[in-house]
């Protein structure tokens, strides 16, 4: 009877004075109850930043309530600065924590992470039992599962701890300071020039003298269908039609390649 009174005692005070009294006895259960469920808010709130990231929000909130309880434990009012300020970043930095250790980074069906927990432990066992890493097909025997299903956790699981593209490629070539990132493909943007430059030929081969001076005029000179005219000594009328006739000759001609 007499700790429901100090209890409800505890629920009127100043949340600084329930510190200072924590501080001299941290013993004292029923304070630290108070203090959590006072400061449970933060808990709360800094969750909900989380929330569609891949992991139920109960799971987040569990980590955060477990860093507030860790946080009151570690606080000292005598320093001067606030609760919040004091528990923010120590919540914060649990639940990134959590995401960094515990959370895949790509989405993974729930059957192929439990499957992949499973080929951890077998992997523990049978390296103590064989004396080597075991293969796949070994794993799939002692896990009673296909070996396409345990070359399938396997491969999902990068997305566990993806690899960063500047990790050492690690291999016994002499360019050993080579990363990932030096070994990643990329595409070669002339090829695209070289391929419509080819293109553009085989086309213009298929052209009048004619023909050809508008297009070379128009499109690679920049003038103008009047000034084209003049020199060629027809009229413009002449050249927007055979400017037009040309654009769907090359329309036809590239739908084919393509």
């Amino acid at each position: 009877m007499e700790k429901m009174v100090d209890v409800k005692n505890y629920q009127d005070m100043d949340v600084k004075d329930l510190f200072k009294i924590f501080a001299d006895d941290k013993s004292n259960k029923e304070l630290r109850s108070v203090l959590i469920e006072k400061h449970l808010y933060l808990a709360k709130i800094l969750s909900r930043k989380y929330i569609n990231k891949g992991v139920d929000y109960e799971d987040i909130f569990q980590v955060a309530s477990l860093a507030l309880i860790y946080a009151i434990d570690r606080y000292d009012i005598s320093k001067g600065f606030e609760f919040s300020s004091f528990a923010t970043p120590t919540i914060v930095g649990e639940i990134k924590k959590y995401f960094r250790d515990k959370v895949w980074t790509l989405r993974v069906p729930r059957r192929i992470q439990e499957l992949n927990k499973k080929i951890s432990n077998a992997k523990i066992y049978l390296e103590q039992e064989l004396k080597r890493s075991p293969r796949p097909y070994e794993i799939a025997d002692y896990l009673d599962v296909s070996e396409e299903d345990v070359l399938e956790a396997m491969e999902a699981s990068y997305g566990y701890q993806p690899i960063s593209l500047d990790t050492p490629s690690n291999d016994d070539s002499e360019d050993k300071d080579m990363t990932l990132a030096d070994r990643v493909g990329v595409e070669e943007k002339n090829f695209s020039n070289v391929e419509q430059r080819d293109f553009m030929e085989k086309f213009m081969k298929n052209l009048n003298e004619l023909e050809i001076e508008i297009i070379k005029g128009r499109f690679f000179e920049n003038k103008t269908q009047s000034n084209i005219a003049k020199e060629i000594g027809i009229s413009q009328m002449t050249v927007s039609r055979l400017e037009k006739k040309i654009i769907e000759k090359l329309k036809k001609e590239y739908s084919k390649a393509v």
